[in-house]
């Protein structure tokens, strides 16, 4: 016969800014919720121990090298799932995955996660009201994980919106002539688009099997609110796409943009040199020490000058009715 837990009778912190394990459990209409921020190995075991988790799930809760998955226990009645959301890290503009280890069954539903994600914060604050845990709680193991999942799913869209703003923003600058600047906008806003695909989609299999699967102890219609989750995901996907189809738009189009600039500036360079090879050549022929006809005739030099601009001036007019210039 399983213990009681006692439930937290602090409120939760709103910030958790270091890796000491923090543990709230709350209790209402028959379920338990004990959520788990910075989980040491003692807690782990000690709540697996508790609930008579299996240990390679126990294993799995340990491992930092875990992708998203869904187990069943049938002997224990419970679900064990494992999900990974995006935190963008401001510092080095890139989303990192955040992993969420969720077990459920009849009357019970245990988190843990490393304290990064808001959602699981903001839902634990939430729990610590009466009013707040009934609606959370009052109905059912599967309703909480539903709100659970939810919550971080749509945590993820204000990200992605701000990616498109973004992209609009780079969109806009990538006519402008500071491509060095645009380039490593580009560079950033790609990776992170990467980080965030290898992220998410991970998760669609795991919560459609979950939608797909009728588990009486989550006293919950799998369909209608995980199908919903999944509904949610594939909007996430769907944006990622979009996203990831712009960003290689912008990225040929940059390329072709800083071709077209540079094939110009080669161009310039390119009839410069042609217009000074004749006035180089000709002061070439007049360097040579041999006997030049007219050479000590006091008009020599101006008459050399005038040919080298008249020879320049043709070139160019040349290459102006070629349009080249």
């Amino acid at each position: 016969m399983r213990k009681t837990l006692i439930p937290h009778s602090a409120p939760p912190p709103t910030v958790l800014s270091g890796p000491v394990s923090i543990q709230n459990c709350f209790t209402e209409g028959g379920l338990t919720w004990v959520d788990v921020a910075y989980p040491t190995r003692d807690d782990v075991l000690s709540i697996a121990g508790h609930y008579q988790f299996h240990p390679l799930h126990t294993e799995d809760v340990l491992s930092k090298l875990q992708r998203p998955k869904i187990d069943e226990n049938e002997e224990a009645q419970y679900v064990f799932l494992v999900l990974h959301f995006p935190v963008f890290h401001a510092i080095d503009r890139l989303s990192i995955a955040s992993e969420v280890d969720i077990f459920a069954g009849r009357d019970y539903v245990v988190t843990f996660h490393d304290g990064q994600l808001r959602p699981m914060r903001r839902i634990a604050q939430t729990a610590d009201d009466e009013r707040g845990r009934q609606l959370l709680m009052g109905r059912s193991s599967g309703f909480l994980i539903y709100r659970q999942i939810e919550s971080m799913i749509n945590y993820c869209f204000p990200m992605l919106y701000r990616l498109d703003e973004k992209l609009n923003a780079l969109e806009e600058s990538i006519f402008k002539r500071d491509v060095q600047s645009t380039v490593e906008e580009l560079s950033y806003l790609r990776r992170d688009i990467i980080a965030l695909r290898r992220i998410l989609k991970p998760n669609i299999p795991v919560i459609r099997y979950l939608a797909a699967r009728e588990l009486d102890y989550l006293r919950l219609d799998e369909d209608a609110y995980f199908g919903d989750l999944t509904d949610g995901m594939t909007r996430l996907w769907d944006m990622l796409e979009e996203q990831k189809e712009i960003i290689e738009g912008l990225d040929a189009t940059l390329s072709s943009l800083t071709s077209h600039r540079i094939n110009q500036e080669m161009k310039i360079f390119t009839l410069i040199s042609v217009i000074m090879l004749p006035m180089t050549l000709v002061a070439s022929i007049l360097g040579m020490n041999v006997a030049i006809p007219y050479a000590e005739h006091p008009l020599a030099l101006p008459v050399t000058i005038a040919v080298m601009v008249v020879i320049a001036g043709g070139l160019y007019l040349f290459f102006r009715l070629k349009r080249m210039i």
